[in-house]
Formats: C-alpha cells, structure tokens, sequence
C-alpha cells in the first residue's frame, strides 16, 4: 500500500500476482453486476420488476463426501439460453441481453445465438419490449440498442454481409446509457424514452 506522501506501508505483503489477480477478478462481469445493482434497486424502490434468468442445468452425478454436503460432479445444460433478464416494468414485459466487447469499432455478431434472435423476434411479435445492452468497455459507454435494429445485421450476416456492428450505426441507433452511483444503469429512463 503507498500513502499519499508516496512511501510504502511495511506491512505491505502483497506480491504482484496477488495485485494483478485482484486487479483482474470478474473482468468481463461488471455490466452484468452493474445492471444487477440496478434491478434490485428498482425492485427495491417498486420501479420494476427485472431478474437475471437462471440457466437451466441437468444434474448428472453428486458425490456426497458428507451427510451434511453435496458436491455436484457432472451437469449439463438442459437447452440452450434465451436472454439475461426479464421481468415487467408499466405493465409491459421486458426482454434483454447484455453483452460487453472490448472492440473500439464495432460489435460482434459472434455474441449471439440463432435461438436468441428468434427469441428476440418471438417477444417482439407478442408486444414485447425486447433489447440489448451492449457496453464498450475501451470506450467507457453503454447503449440501450433496440432488438429489431439487430435483425437486420444478423440476417444480412446469414447471407454473406459484415459480421459485426457498426459503432458509428449503434451510436446513432441506440441511447447512451449514463452510468450513476444509483441506479447505476438507468436503462429504465431509456425504455421510457424510446417505448412510451
């Protein structure tokens, strides 16, 4: 630990594997929490209520090396996954997924799955509101992008087009989603904008 006057604690007994391995835990996880923080303090508040999906899992094989503990040993997902989160929010259901890139200058379209973009088309053809949150971690900004501007991109993609997005087409597409100390991601105010 330095002090501000610049000389080092003596008790200081971190070795820089610990520091960059503190440095580094959850990368790659701050949207997802970010966006958890939000929901819950939305629920708290009686804003919405939005929750992360669980992953549906088979369970194969459990050990038990005590009568008092279970350890699982073999498990394997039951279908494939449809989005991160969804919930109700002024009595119409929400339907998202978050995706975080590194890129500078686009977004991948490897992010997603055929079952997802048919799960994005199905909601919105029932009158849902469905979307994406995509953070540009390099770039600090996160964008609320609407589901039906992915459509096209993903089928011109089938067909032999580009394989990513765009960030000049998200920029100009989609609304910045400012960060704050609460909610931390307000995309709340967005869909408010952009859907009623």
């Amino acid at each position: 630990m330095n002090y501000p006057n610049g000389k080092k604690n003596g008790s200081d007994s971190l070795k820089s594997s610990q520091k960059s391995e503190t440095t580094f835990s959850n990368r790659g996880m701050t949207l997802e929490d970010d966006i958890n923080e939000t929901n819950e303090y939305y629920l708290v508040k009686g804003k919405a209520v939005i929750h992360k999906k669980p992953t549906p899992i088979q369970i194969v094989k459990v050990d038990y090396p005590k009568r008092s503990a279970a350890v699982i040993k073999e498990g394997y997902f039951k279908q494939a996954s449809t989005t991160d989160y969804n919930g109700i929010y002024r009595e119409k259901y929400i339907d998202f997924e978050a995706k975080e890139t590194k890129n500078k200058t686009s977004f991948p379209l490897a992010n997603f799955h055929d079952h997802q973009i048919n799960h994005m088309k199905s909601i919105i053809s029932h009158g849902g509101i469905c979307f994406v949150i995509i953070r540009f971690s390099q770039l600090e900004e996160t964008y609320l992008f609407p589901a039906k501007n992915l459509f096209l991109f993903w089928e011109n993609q089938m067909n032999g087009g580009r394989k990513s997005i765009p960030y000049s087409y998200i920029k100009k597409t989609s609304m910045e989603i400012p960060l704050y100390f609460q909610p931390r991601v307000d995309y709340l105010t967005i869909i408010d904008q952009l859907y009623f």
